[in-house]
């Protein structure tokens, strides 16, 4: 999941709570060219403000339009673009791409309150859950889920859709450094959730966007600290600093992080490799039997 999707949760949210009605869409299936990814979020309230994306923005204006007009009035619908559905709207797909999604209306009860709530909770790391959608009984349950599996499974023939919600992707970036800062751009750029730690007091960062938080504090500590890396978050370190590196690396190999990474030649890996080996050693032997 991108951060655009908790902006979406978090708008839903402040909708339902000022008891406005909300259209929850989630991309469902692609063909073609599509700017998002099955999963992904869009929401719009009674008046017509829409927060998130669906495709390059000509689906989004045809999709409000056809809200205000009154065209959608299922309580839970497939709605596609492109296509055969060309026609129709009016709207045309880049490549012949071919876009469908699925419309939840929403009302401000709470119970919808709560379970929106859940999925923030999840897009946030706090847990993994599985939204099992049930198209023929109109109705949304949760379904426990820890694996990584594809975003979004739709078994037609029973008309239910499984949508998993995973915490935002997270690089943790270990160290301010030149290396670090085009890094720290480059994995905003791709949606991720960016963390830059680095306790030193003389180095400065300007993080360029709010999905990028600087942190003045060891690596080590962010790390260790519950819920900040989850089985969707990456760590780097990049600053040849032992005393940041090694703790950073001794910290992160106990988490559930997919990707852990160190920069260095293969004379500074070896000398890393080392260290952290006796660090190891020492950590087991003064452990209790």
């Amino acid at each position: 999941m991108q951060p655009l999707d908790i902006d979406v949760i978090e708008s839903a949210l402040h909708w339902l709570g000022a008891e406005q009605d909300i259209w929850l869409c989630t991309v469902v299936s692609t063909f073609g060219s599509s700017p998002r990814a099955p999963g992904s979020l869009f929401a719009v309230n009674q008046t017509g403000n829409f927060v998130g994306s669906l495709s390059g923005g000509c689906v989004e204006e045809d999709f409000v339009a056809r809200l205000l007009r009154g065209e959608i009035t299922s309580p839970m619908q497939l709605m596609s673009y492109g296509g055969a559905d060309n026609v129709r709207s009016g709207v045309t797909l880049p490549c012949d791409g071919v876009l469908e999604i699925l419309v939840e209306h929403i009302k401000p009860t709470e119970s919808n309150l709560e379970h929106l709530q859940g999925v923030k909770s999840a897009l946030l790391g706090r847990s993994t859950q599985m939204r099992q959608v049930d198209l023929a009984k109109k109705q949304v349950s949760w379904v426990a889920d820890n694996s990584l599996g594809e975003r979004v499974d739709f078994q037609r023939e029973h008309k239910l859709l499984n949508i998993r919600v995973s915490p935002v992707a997270r690089l943790i970036i270990c160290g301010v450094s030149p290396v670090a800062i085009a890094c720290a751009d480059f994995a905003s750029a791709l949606g991720f959730e960016v963390k830059v730690c680095d306790p030193r007091p003389e180095v400065e960062f300007l993080p360029v966007n709010e999905h990028i938080e600087f942190k003045p504090l060891m690596p080590s500590l962010y790390i260790a600290e519950p819920g900040n890396c989850h089985n969707t978050t990456a760590v780097v370190a990049l600053t040849h600093d032992p005393r940041i590196d090694d703790l950073a690396m001794i910290e992160a190999v106990t988490t559930a992080a997919f990707y852990i990474g160190v920069m260095g030649s293969r004379k500074t890996s070896a000398k890393r490799s080392e260290r952290l080996q006796r660090s190891l050693y020492r950590a087991r032997s003064s452990s209790p039997p």
